[in-house]
């Protein structure tokens, strides 16, 4: 079996209306596509428990789709852990992630790859920029608000960390400290740890079907909690370079 290049991580709950044209989207814009030189890639679904028939569309796909693996957790544990899940199992040395409501456009994730190509190495982190966001006013002022309040509290020069399409290093985001929503925070995450992070602006869609698993409450007081515990790891982190004699 072939080691792929690149690995794309689609967590999802519910969905099972848009896992077919995701999945499909994501074959149209890797299969043959110059960025991979013609390195393979995988896709890696995670299941977070699911309780419509979404493993079932996913069964049936995996049967036609080579590239298609999929995971399932026995009990829901959120979306970082989902991503996580996809990262510690994919094969690749570079991941793809993408939300699987079908928000974010996989036709973005060449040209994630080519601004790799054209970064220095220690840029391990390529972070999606919802430019023309298509999500309700209140979202996208609950978003803006918790950007600005986030970017005030870990400096980390990252206009939107809430975009689901995202290209990092598997090595570097395994390193990283683990908890719950740490999605949320990779690019402090990565600079914490070192690396250096860019923002590219992608393409956002509205949602074709299904519904929110989330609200601007939970969300923001989940958020303040995190935010705090972001900050007093930044402040607590030492790096130092290391020789070997």
């Amino acid at each position: 079996m072939t080691t792929p290049h690149l690995s794309v991580v689609v967590p999802v709950f519910n969905e099972r209306d848009n896992v077919e044209p995701l999945i499909r989207e994501i074959l149209a814009a890797l299969r043959d596509n110059s960025m991979l030189k013609g390195e393979a890639f995988e896709i890696v679904y995670v299941d977070d428990c699911s309780r419509d028939d979404t493993r079932d569309v996913l069964a049936r796909l995996k049967a036609e789709v080579p590239e298609l693996r999929v995971l399932k957790h026995v009990s829901q544990s959120g979306q970082s852990t989902a991503v996580r899940t996809g990262v510690k199992a994919a094969r690749g040395a570079w991941i793809a992630t993408l939300d699987g409501d079908g928000q974010n456009d996989p036709a973005d994730i060449p040209n994630l790859l080519a601004k790799r190509d054209e970064s220095p190495a220690d840029v391990k982190l390529f972070a999606g920029w919802r430019v023309n966001r298509k999500d309700t006013g209140s979202k996208r002022w609950a978003s803006k608000f918790a950007n600005a309040i986030r970017s005030r509290m870990l400096r980390d020069s990252t206009p939107d960390t809430g975009c689901g399409i995202k290209l990092f290093e598997r090595a570097a985001f395994l390193d990283l400290p683990y908890f719950d929503h740490m999605h949320r925070y990779l690019p402090a995450l990565m600079q914490r740890a070192g690396w250096k992070t860019i923002s590219v602006p992608v393409n956002h869609r509205h949602r074709a079907s299904g519904v929110s698993k989330y609200n601007n409450l939970n969300r923001a007081l989940v958020g303040l909690r995190d935010l705090r515990g972001v900050a007093w790891l930044i402040v607590r982190s030492k790096r130092t370079a290391i020789e070997e004699l």
